[in-house]
């Protein structure tokens, strides 16, 4: 269909002519996202209502038009990229709705309202909404709840589909349902909600979402943990771990890392060191004081030092470093693949030491961070996608992780999602039959393969190309 045509139906539906976007340096806008490959749809809509999307369903049903949602493109595994073309439905613009009962402890929220702001809304009820993403300022929920998104907390206080009681969802062919509610306990028929959440929009437009809120914690109190070793901190975190010391946040940085954030922006970590560790605990003030003298122990018989934020000051300097890894790396090289394998926790050691292996083989620049206290690593590589011959090395050092986090029991993805980047690794996690049976699921729901086609599942012989993209 031609994007005139196709424009003139979408008006019929989203009467707001400035939600219709055809021009294109607007296309271009939405043609990527944070992972690799550039996409042009054939149109954009902004819709703003949940019967808006439910009739935009219909019409790409009864045309055969891809639809691909979209919050604000901030996916590293590429789950919005239009690959088929089509339409767009940016639902960043769609943030009228956040509301916080104290009483139920749930927020009510629309699905282009950023995550971080959900947060800062129940901390004026003196609660939390615990999942929190680094890129939760920027980052809308629809996305996260789209991809699952997690984040430091996640090792104390779940995933964000542990948060997830009811959504508001368009189907794929244009109906409106609810699935769960405002309860916390609901086992009537199967969870279509769980099933919802993560599927990278590929069953359903998440439209308004109902989320778990928790009390806030009475104090909160940081440390940092040296190490000359990085397969030592893993040993750390592991003990910490087995100890009956539940951190609410437990990240790593190793050298790389290190040495990114002191040369983007100094705030004294040691360059020397191979790793250290970040570690948060919170809960009453107490039971707090005890917990740091027993990590303190534990973290002292391989580390060089530990050192305990003394200020809520000296704890956001800390938090400071971790954040400024991401923008800090890509100071060396402009292209950052950035990919999130997960392992069991006492595989976490192993990891590390599979992790230098594969630095070393393919002579590439890999740095690890991420939540290490859940498993869920963050090795990134920073190369120059201009560079042919140092992109297929990357491409092979990237391959030869997903296999070791499986091979260690682990998964290809904690929180990135599978989109288009890792689909073809998808059969090696699963298996043949495994994959099947997500499949039916898709062609049931989706009969038309209409809702965001071309992620997760792998055309044959597909392979990773980053070089192209």
């Amino acid at each position: 269909m031609e994007q005139e045509e196709l424009a003139a139906l979408l008006k019929k539906i989203v009467k707001e002519e400035k939600r219709i976007l055809t021009d294109k340096v607007d296309l271009y806008s939405y043609s990527f996202d944070a992972s690799f490959g550039v996409y042009l749809p054939d149109i954009v809509t902004q819709p703003k209502t949940a019967s808006e999307v439910a009739e935009i369903m219909k019409l790409a049903n009864e045309h055969g038009i891809p639809v691909y949602p979209r919050g604000q493109g901030t996916s590293l595994s590429g789950g919005p990229l239009p690959v088929n073309g089509g339409i767009v439905l940016d639902l960043s613009k769609w943030d009228e709705k956040l509301e916080v009962d104290p009483e139920d402890m749930v927020a009510v929220v629309s699905p282009g309202v950023l995550t971080a702001d959900i947060n800062d809304a129940a901390l004026e009820a003196g609660l939390i909404y615990p999942p929190d993403p680094s890129s939760s300022n920027v980052s809308t929920i629809g996305g996260n709840l789209a991809e699952n998104s997690g984040g430091p907390r996640g090792l104390k206080y779940g995933v964000t589909k542990d948060y997830v009681i009811g959504l508001e969802v368009v189907t794929p062919e244009g109906e409106i349902i609810h699935t769960g509610g405002r309860t916390v306990k609901n086992v009537t028929g199967y969870d279509l909600t769980k099933l919802i959440v993560g599927s990278e929009g590929t069953l359903g437009v998440i439209t308004e979402a109902t989320l778990r809120l928790f009390p806030k914690p009475q104090a909160t109190k940081t440390m940092m943990a040296v190490f000359d070793d990085i397969v030592d901190s893993g040993r750390a975190i592991t003990k910490i771990l087995s100890s009956g010391i539940l951190p609410s946040k437990l990240e790593i940085m190793d050298n790389g890392s290190i040495k990114a954030v002191e040369a983007y922006e100094p705030l004294g970590l040691p360059i020397d060191a191979e790793a250290l560790l970040l570690i948060e605990l919170d809960g009453h003030p107490a039971a707090i004081e005890d917990e740091v003298r027993s990590v303190e122990t534990v973290c002292k018989e391989t580390a060089r030092d530990v050192r305990v934020a003394n200020t809520s000051e000296e704890a956001a300097e800390l938090w400071r470093a971790r954040k400024l890894v991401s923008p800090a790396i890509v100071r060396e090289k402009p292209t950052k693949i950035s990919e999130d394998a997960t392992v069991p926790r006492s595989k976490i050691p192993e990891m590390f030491g599979r992790l230098k292996e594969i630095r070393e083989k393919y002579k590439v620049d890999l740095v690890v961070f991420g939540h290490a206290g859940d498993g869920n690593l963050h090795p990134n590589i920073i190369a120059d996608k201009r560079d042919q011959e140092e992109m297929h090395r990357v491409e092979q050092a990237v391959e030869e992780i997903f296999e070791a986090a499986v091979e260690l029991g682990g998964t290809l993805s904690g929180e990135h999602g599978i989109g288009t980047l890792k689909a073809p690794f998808m059969e090696m996690e699963l298996g043949e039959i495994g994959l099947d049976m997500m499949k039916r699921i898709k062609d049931s729901w989706d009969p038309n393969n209409i809702l965001n086609p071309g992620k997760i599942f792998p055309k044959p012989d597909q392979r990773l190309v980053l070089s192209n993209g």
